[in-house]
């Protein structure tokens, strides 16, 4: 593989990516506890939150396996962080604002890396949680 071949969907879940760990950061500062990466369902809420839709099973571990596999973001068990190299990728793209990020990220990736293969895994039981928790999350407004 080379430059070209990032899909919308990676550049979707990475962006996604980004948000749910820096508000989950500022919720963990703010509280004085350990920052621990985002939840599968802080991404998903914020896949939500740009593109309307929730990435399906399949789409949110081809695209965390291709992103991690890449050094972009690390995953351990249902958590997933900002890699260093990926905290560089989004630091120097062009900035646009969200409503354009997730197109301006791709064309980033396909500039600056290829994507790789890690051996993540997501079950559907764990990917059945995360969504759980998200939904409660919204019947509760928040």
């Amino acid at each position: 593989m080379g430059a070209g071949d990032w899909h919308w969907n990676d550049a979707w879940i990475f962006v996604s990516t980004v948000i749910a760990e820096r508000l989950e950061r500022d919720r963990a500062l703010h509280a004085a506890l350990p920052v621990t990466g985002a939840s599968l369902a802080d991404v998903l809420a914020a896949a939500d939150f740009l593109h309307h839709s929730v990435p399906s099973r399949a789409e949110l571990e081809d695209s965390v396996r291709r992103l991690a596999g890449a050094g972009l973001l690390t995953v351990d068990d249902d958590l997933v962080e900002v890699a260093p190299a990926g905290e560089q990728l989004w630091r120097t793209r062009p900035f646009s604002g969200l409503s354009s990020a997730v197109v301006t990220l791709q064309a980033q990736l396909n500039r600056a890396a290829t994507p790789g293969d890690s051996d993540w895994r997501l079950d559907e039981r764990t990917y059945n949680a995360a969504v759980r928790e998200y939904s409660l999350r919204l019947a509760d407004g928040r």
